[in-house]
């Protein structure tokens, strides 16, 4: 079994990053998701040679769903326990700066779908079973207000 747990602060030196995932706000307050299978989802993916954390996360969204960000912030990082193997998985939040044509992503060869949904919408989207998901969404859009990438 899975087990995850949520953390605010810097990734520990010794815990190996596995992911980097972003959840990117609109200017009109609304967060996109990229559709895969029938399924929302974050995007992002696993960090290239010495990338930095903002460099992966800004390459994932253009090479998933063609979509430049901007404005990008650290929230946190999630444990994963799995079995005995232990690592994180970094979450970033950003601002769209502009979102293009949809195009093949060279990694899978698939086109995504995406989704502009309203912020109070993106838990019931993802669905995430785990209170620590739930968390880091609270989190993101509470980080979110606080950078003014959300305007209420």
């Amino acid at each position: 079994m899975v087990k995850f747990t949520w953390f605010k602060d810097s990734v520990p030196k010794q815990l190996p990053v596995k992911q980097v995932y972003g959840i990117a706000f609109s200017a009109d307050n609304r967060v996109v998701l990229r559709i895969e299978d029938g399924k929302y989802k974050l995007t992002g993916g696993k960090p290239e040679n010495t990338e930095s954390f903002e460099e992966t996360l800004k390459r994932e969204y253009i090479e998933e769903l063609n979509i430049e960000l901007e404005d990008i912030h650290y929230l946190g990082y999630l444990l994963v326990e799995e079995n005995s193997d232990k690592y994180a998985q970094v979450r970033m939040i950003a601002k769209i700066k502009d979102i293009y044509d949809s195009h093949v992503d060279p990694a899978t060869g698939k086109i995504y779908g995406r989704e502009l949904v309203a912020v109070n919408g993106i838990k019931d989207h993802l669905n995430y079973s785990d209170h620590a998901g739930n968390e880091m969404i609270d989190d993101a859009i509470q980080l979110a207000k606080d950078k003014d990438l959300l305007r209420y």
